[in-house]
């Protein structure tokens, strides 16, 4: 959940000078954004598609991101940690190579080699095997998170500037019907392309859903379509967000914790700007 809506919703600190201006700015990106996302006349998802080489169980973390409300009286919680673990599960597609083969390493060791593959901003294009991260003795993500958990979490990082970071805000945006089939065209692209695509799903205002999922397919109904998505709070099985091609807009089906209903999605983490 977007820092910056926490604090006004528990009547925090005012925000510092010169945002009203960073906001206004933002605004204008967004309307940049939705103008340049409009789908062709006619558009309409044409097939399915799914990333190639992806395996749910292999390739995401075995451990959840928790929710602090469920369990308050718990300070040590792994809570607030799901843009990183949804930016996480793309970094190591695309910069770590798993080596089953090879002698496992100590704590450190894992460690420093997380920290090495989540270095790489996750818009970077993706490294040839020989030039990837190697993580050896485990044969993927999902094995080596649940084994390693400890040195995962400590070589991911912490969670701060996912927390402030000012695309946050357009989860306070309406957004267009065009602008939301853009979305989900760049995400059909996307996917075709072989890239894991980090959502940030919202239904703001209701104070329930302000999250980041991985979509790794997207199954064609003619004009509706279905994305298949990892979910850093349940990662134990795929969540799925439904396109609605004749109300142009998106639904959480099968989100987490969230009641079935319409949802605005935008892209993450895909340029040093959004």
């Amino acid at each position: 959940m977007s820092f910056f809506l926490r604090r006004v919703r528990k009547g925090g600190p005012p925000l510092p000078a010169g945002s009203a201006a960073l906001l206004a700015g933002v605004v204008l990106l967004a309307a940049a954004c939705a103008v340049m996302s409009a789908p062709p006349a006619g558009w309409r998802v044409a097939s399915d598609v799914t990333v190639a080489g992806f395996a749910f169980d292999r390739d995401t973390f075995a451990f959840p991101n928790e929710i602090r409300s469920r369990t308050p009286d718990n300070p040590d919680l792994y809570a607030n940690y799901c843009f990183v673990m949804a930016r996480g599960v793309r970094q190591f597609a695309q910069f770590a190579r798993f080596a089953p083969a090879q002698p496992r390493i100590d704590h450190a060791g894992y460690v420093a080699r997380v920290r090495e593959v989540v270095a790489r901003a996750p818009w970077q294009p993706p490294l040839l095997p020989a030039q990837r991260v190697v993580i050896p003795g485990y044969a993927g993500l999902r094995e080596f998170s649940r084994a390693e958990e400890s040195a995962v979490k400590a070589g991911l990082g912490g969670r701060f500037w996912t927390l402030v970071h000012w695309t946050n805000w357009r989860v306070t945006f309406d957004v267009t019907g065009e602008h939301q089939a853009g979305v989900l065209r760049e995400v059909g692209g996307e996917l075709a392309a072989g890239r894991l695509v980090q959502l940030l799903v919202t239904n703001w205002p209701t104070p329930e859903l302000n999250h980041t999922v991985v979509a790794f397919a997207l199954t064609a109904r003619g004009d509706d379509a279905a994305l298949a998505v990892w979910d850093p709070n349940d990662p134990a099985r795929p969540g799925t967000i439904t396109w609605d091609g004749r109300a142009h807009r998106f639904q959480a089906t099968d989100v987490y914790d969230t009641r079935p209903g319409p949802i605005r999605v935008f892209r993450m983490s895909y340029s040093p700007w959004l």
